[in-house]
């Protein structure tokens, strides 16, 4: 049986091209994206051959497809995509063809003989702090062979630009376990999915989020998917780079973020951090939802590093309009500082020196005296 499933009136004129095409379908249409989705699921499992129009990510975690799942095509509402989504070896290629050919496309088949493995591939890129000739070659070339890319939107806008056989999920940047288990599902249908983040992957961003994921799931065929990480630059490192060398000996990296951990924790980290006179290079330093953090924070330093020691603000370093400031510990405030700012503040051996525009460097020595 070979089933047509569209939501609601969405893709109307799409969905009738496809009856003609496929005679012997039947055409279903339930109204509400939950009905949608609970009759995907159905047919599904009752092993019907499915032509879905409507979002790849919708179709996905509606099937929830697998390497025994009945062939699966989806269909973008406007006609102009045709994805293969499972069931490639029982004929899910040919029916995306044939469809593809009916709305005179090419559809997004990333192999004819033989077709796409499964699982699939699975990779969290870095995208460094954001100008293209920052970002790694193997990260543009994961973006480029890659089907599905998955983000928080302003990162997602970072990677491309896209082809249009390329499928783009874009969601909310506190979604980072929803998208990761997004990301799992489509990849252990043999999909080639690509999870972006800024800077590094591995700091504070979606590596982590993936691994949390898999280490919870309850998939076997998660722990299948051939996953990889690929680094980028962080945005330390890129306002280090514009300072000078503020991060030449010891430091360490903290967020101010307390959405997965306690205030109580940042503060001793902090005193524990500046303690040992080591670099500091403060992540997340303030929201609306969290004025006042940043200058407790600054309060916390100043009780035991001098007011003279140099702190760097980046902001946006590498994107349209960086700009990059150099102050001092007793004089930064909060107000200086948004949520795209990262912080460096030095050690007691930190120094300034005069550049020749007459600006200034700021670098920390390799050494340090006991």
């Amino acid at each position: 049986m070979l089933a047509i499933v569209r939501r609601g009136a969405a893709g109307g004129a799409v969905a009738q091209r496809l009856l003609a095409a496929c005679p012997d379908a039947e055409l279903l249409a339930p109204a509400s994206p939950d009905a949608f989705g609970a009759l995907l699921r159905r047919l599904s499992t009752a092993g019907t051959t499915l032509v879905a129009l409507g979002p790849l990510e919708d179709v996905a975690q509606a099937v929830q497809p697998g390497p025994d799942t009945a062939p699966v095509v989806v269909v973008a509402e406007n006609g102009r995509a045709v994805v293969p989504l499972c069931g490639a070896r029982a004929g899910g290629d040919e029916l995306a063809r044939q469809i593809g050919a009916a709305l005179g496309i090419t559809a997004a088949i990333t192999s004819g003989t033989p077709p796409a493995p499964v699982p699939g591939r699975l990779a969290v890129v870095g995208l460094g702090p954001g100008k293209a000739g920052l970002m790694a070659p193997e990260v543009r070339a994961e973006l480029d062979r890659a089907q599905d890319i998955l983000g928080y939107i302003p990162y997602v806008r970072m990677a491309g630009p896209f082809r249009p056989d390329q499928t783009v999920h874009v969601s909310d940047n506190r979604e980072e376990l929803d998208r990761a288990r997004h990301a799992f599902a489509l990849a252990a249908a043999g999909r080639h999915v690509v999870v972006v983040s800024s800077g590094d992957p591995g700091i504070f961003a979606m590596a982590a989020a993936l691994f949390e994921a898999l280490e919870r799931g309850d998939d076997p065929a998660w722990g299948q998917v051939d996953l990889v990480v690929l680094p980028g630059i962080s945005a330390a490192q890129a306002a280090a780079a514009r300072a000078g060398a503020p991060l030449g000996h010891d430091f360490c990296v903290i967020s101010l973020s307390d959405n997965l951990k306690s205030w109580a924790t940042i503060e001793r980290r902090l005193a524990a951090a500046a303690g040992a006179d080591l670099v500091l290079a403060l992540y997340n330093p303030i929201s609306r939802a969290r004025p006042w953090q940043l200058d407790r924070a600054f309060e916390v330093l100043r009780q035991i590093r001098d007011a003279a020691t140099p702190v760097v603000l980046g902001r946006d370093i590498g994107r349209p309009g960086e700009s990059l400031t150099t102050t001092r510990l007793g004089e930064v405030r909060s107000d200086m500082v948004d949520m795209r700012t990262v912080v460096i503040v030095g050690s007691s051996t930190t120094r300034v020196l005069p550049r020749r525009d007459g600006k200034t460097w700021v670098y920390t020595p390799r050494w340090h005296e006991a």
